[in-house]
């Protein structure tokens, strides 16, 4: 135990030296996924860290102090690092740069995807989960009641519900504040940046959010988030669930939309660096497992101008005139 909250420890300092790299970010990936215990590690030492800023500080005034009093320069660059290092792994911890990493509130999830996989987990009563990319999933245990049945908590992500079991066994899903549960149904469910859509692919599904209730049949969808829920429409669930085999199909999507969407998939980052160029109007088919193609896409068929960076980074700009 020692040695794994030397190693959270050391990487608490790494991420908080401002020069963490790619590399750094993947091998972090790696070491967090070996196990609950490794997460938990790296959550504690941060908490440390966090704990001795404000005496990191006091240290640091107090040796100004002094220093002003002698009139010779404040030294304070051990208090001034200690206070620095925890405020920025504070920082990194819960909003990752560039989403590198996942944020500590995703690492302790049951269930989890990385970057691009997909996974399917049975469950009881007859209910299979399709997670997708960046999905974080906790098993409500204790959370059905009697002639209820599986009950789950959506992090953040994606997932395909089917829900076959027997009659009397409904599957609940709670996300973003709202609950979604069908007994006979297949849909999907996406939370992402405090938003909910959910899709219904067959049957019939309930949304409730507080004293607000919605009923989806197939080939419906609905939105919801802290206004409250959105109004249900009809869709084209082609789209929607492109994912499952491997692909993302946009129609007239902004292209900051689409770039959005393809982080989700792809390690390293797109990022739109003109506006103008962002509200470009999207009609393609991308296979997930050629996510790196489609900067060079963007660049052929709106003229962007394109810098590829490490770490799988790719600028994308407006062509110089």
């Amino acid at each position: 135990m020692k040695t794994l909250q030397r190693e959270a420890q050391a990487w608490v300092v790494r991420l908080g030296s401002q020069m963490a790299t790619e590399d750094d970010a993947q091998a972090f990936r790696r070491w967090c996924a070996r196990s609950r215990d490794h997460a938990q590690a790296f959550v504690q030492a941060r908490e440390v860290w966090q704990a001795m800023a404000p005496a990191a500080q006091r240290v640091q005034q107090q040796e100004a102090r002094e220093a002003a009093r002698r009139r010779l320069p404040a030294p304070g660059r051990r208090a001034f690092l200690g206070g620095a290092v925890a405020a920025s792994v504070a920082y990194l911890a819960v909003s990752p740069p560039l989403a590198l990493w996942p944020s500590v509130t995703e690492w302790g999830a049951d269930l989890r995807t990385a970057t691009g996989e997909q996974r399917e987990v049975a469950m009881g009563d007859g209910v299979v989960l399709q997670m997708n990319t960046q999905t974080r999933i906790n098993l409500r245990h204790g959370a059905a009641q009697e002639g209820a049945g599986e009950s789950i908590d959506l992090v953040s992500g994606e997932a395909e519900v089917l829900a076959g079991g027997a009659a009397s066994a409904r599957v609940t899903v709670a996300a973003g504040g709202g609950v979604v549960s069908a007994v006979h149904a297949r849909f999907n469910i996406r939370h992402l940046d405090g938003e909910v859509c959910v899709t219904c692919l067959s049957g019939q599904v309930e949304v409730a959010q507080g004293t607000q209730h919605a009923r989806l049949d197939e080939g419906r969808q609905l939105r919801y988030g802290p206004a409250g829920l959105g109004a249900v429409t009809g869709v084209d669930t082609g789209p929607v669930i492109a994912w499952r085999r491997r692909q993302l199909v946009f129609d007239q999507v902004p292209l900051s939309q689409v770039v959005a969407e393809v982080n989700r998939y792809r390690h390293g980052r797109l990022i739109l660096t003109s506006e103008a160029l962002g509200r470009s109007r999207v009609q393609a088919s991308f296979s997930i497992d050629r996510l790196d193609d489609v900067a060079f896409l963007v660049r052929d068929v709106y003229g962007a101008e394109l810098t590829q960076l490490p770490g799988g980074i790719v600028l994308l700009g407006a062509a110089s005139a």
